[in-house]
């Protein structure tokens, strides 16, 4: 069992570390342990703590992008009734990009749901991969020389003529993310990049892809956590749900604004500082 304050302060960083290209799980599992929080962070508990979190950041992006939802759903079922895809739909044909992008990390996430469990015991491990991950960021930057100008045109038109080989690569760049340590918005950004989106137009196209994944896997876990909860432990991760969903909303309001004319680069800055700083820690700890 966790605090009431310890809760707050874990759905807060969930919350906010799950859209910034920094690994909210990475953040998740270093942190109690820098802090020095008796915590196990193998239990059913502290994990199903973590997906409640999850699926409140999900049901945020979902409410923050409610109406394109509404017109992507609605274009994937024009194209079912018609038995095509319109080229001229642009929403029918986001829709099975998001679809196709989701793929990779879904079946992987399930092969290997009890293999990625193990690396939530080793927070050194993960402050190597928070390390990597911040080069990754870099790495990306240096190979995709974009400007910091915001690119004219619609973003879901932009990301719409996307070739099916492109929306898999993205997918597929977020399944590196099921590594704690590695961030979702990070690959999915990144790999938007390397296949020749803007940084305005990749952060949205993350920002759609991460509904479906984290709202998916979050509802798949949480029945468990309700029932196996009891009274307490249902009200401590009620409070890490509100200082997630809170954290959520802000950071989105946030990035979508920072990244019409901004890069990673400071994100990747971040995470090599606080990999190196964790890895210290926890060492001289050993």
């Amino acid at each position: 069992m966790i605090t009431y304050l310890q809760a707050i302060i874990l759905g807060a960083i969930q919350g906010a570390t799950e859209l910034f290209p920094v690994s909210s799980l990475g953040h998740s599992v270093i942190i109690p342990q820098i802090l020095g929080w008796n915590i196990d962070q193998n239990t059913d508990f502290f994990l199903n703590f973590l997906i409640a979190t999850h699926l409140a950041t999900s049901l945020v992006l979902l409410a923050f992008f409610f109406r394109d939802w509404m017109r992507i759903i609605g274009g994937i079922f024009r194209s079912i009734v018609r038995f095509r895809i319109d080229p001229a739909d642009t929403y029918a044909k986001l829709g099975w990009l998001l679809i196709l992008a989701t793929i990779p990390a879904g079946l992987l996430g399930l092969l290997l749901e009890h293999r990625l469990k193990l690396l939530l015991a080793s927070p050194i491990i993960v402050s190597v991969a928070l390390i990597l991950n911040g080069c990754l960021l870099y790495c990306v930057e240096f190979l995709t020389h974009r400007h910091e100008q915001a690119p004219a045109g619609d973003p879901d038109q932009n990301i719409s003529v996307l070739s099916w080989k492109s929306s898999l690569k993205v997918g597929v760049a977020q399944a590196l993310a099921l590594i704690p340590g590695f961030s979702r918005t990070g690959a999915t950004l990144g790999g938007g990049l390397l296949i020749g989106l803007s940084h305005r137009d990749a952060a949205r196209f993350s920002f759609l892809l991460a509904t479906p994944i984290i709202f998916a896997a979050a509802v798949l876990k949480v029945p468990a956590l309700i029932k196996t909860g009891t009274a307490d432990s249902l009200n401590i991760t009620l409070a890490g749900v509100i200082g997630s969903a809170i954290c959520a909303f802000l950071s989105i309001r946030y990035l979508t604004k920072y990244f019409e004319n901004k890069t990673l680069k400071p994100f990747a800055g971040y995470c090599i500082g606080v990999g190196i700083f964790a890895l210290i820690v926890l060492l001289v700890r050993v």
